[in-house]
């Protein structure tokens, strides 16, 4: 009797071992579709046409995207990531040039999810206040203060 049991438990002792085997090498060649430059690229497109806009509220109308020039450099913070795949620890540190024609650069922490699509926010200090009183005297939210954007992940 002991000796037909042992027979029974190890074929499922395999076959759930081949099984996880299985998976493993399944899930080990999958690619990622949340990659640094896919991050980096939107946000600093998304950033630059916002920030624009917040531009155009507080009285400044006429800068464009490319005159705001901006460029995004992310990494995540969780070791072993190799900057990619979703997370809410992705770091972006933005620098853009403000319809002045200054410099300007700030850290936004984005929660970027499997689809593609993320919340950023921004320092306060440079990108400014939650509302923004415009120069129609209304208060509004401030389009760069946080913000959502999206990527093509196909």
């Amino acid at each position: 009797m002991r000796r037909l049991a042992i027979r029974v438990r190890m074929p499922r002792a395999v076959l759930a071992t081949g099984a996880a085997a299985a998976l493993a090498a399944v899930l080990g060649g999958c690619a990622t579709d949340v990659t640094r430059p896919r991050v980096e690229g939107s946000l600093g497109s998304v950033f630059a046409n916002l920030y624009v806009q917040q531009q155009a509220l507080l009285g400044h109308p006429g800068l464009t995207p490319a005159a705001v020039a901006t460029k995004a450099s992310c990494q995540r913070s969780t070791p072993g990531t190799q900057d990619k795949g979703a997370g809410s620890d992705w770091a972006c540190q933005v620098r853009w040039t403000d319809g002045a024609g200054k410099n300007q650069d700030g850290k936004f922490e984005l929660q970027v999810r499997s689809n593609g699509c993320y919340q950023a926010g921004g320092p306060a200090k440079i990108v400014g206040p939650v509302t923004l009183h415009t120069t129609t005297g209304k208060d509004v939210i401030n389009p760069v203060f946080e913000f959502d954007g999206c990527f093509d992940t196909t």
